[in-house]
């Protein structure tokens, strides 16, 4: 019986100390897709859903798969993202537009949290 509750405790303290050695300190940033989508011409992709208005942890990683570069203004001033390009925000809140885009087409506002 010893034994046995021996190896049971030994084996638990190995399964911890796996887990413990897999952990990481910090979050992969989380991708969020702007994308082209009709009416308003570009959009947030979340959850199979196209939105205007985004909430998320961060931080992030920004990809553009607009037809345009995007403009994107925060708290460290603006950006310029090209087609098909990334780009790392930190928290903040983002107002993203595309390059010479049309009066009545959206305007994106991403926050990170």
């Amino acid at each position: 019986m010893k034994k046995l509750t021996l190896f049971i405790a030994f084996a638990a303290l190995l399964a911890f100390g796996a887990t413990q050695a897999f952990a990481h300190t910090s979050a992969a940033p989380k991708t969020v897709a702007v994308v082209m989508h009709d009416p308003g011409c570009h959009w947030f992709m979340s959850g199979g859903k196209f939105v205007k208005t985004l909430a998320v942890a961060g931080p992030v990683k920004l990809a553009n798969y607009d037809e345009a570069a995007l403009i994107v203004k925060g708290p460290k001033g603006t950006v310029i993202v090209k087609t098909g390009k990334p780009a790392s925000l930190a928290k903040g809140v983002y107002g993203i537009t595309m390059v010479n885009q049309a009066a009545d087409d959206n305007h994106l506002k991403l926050t990170v949290k």
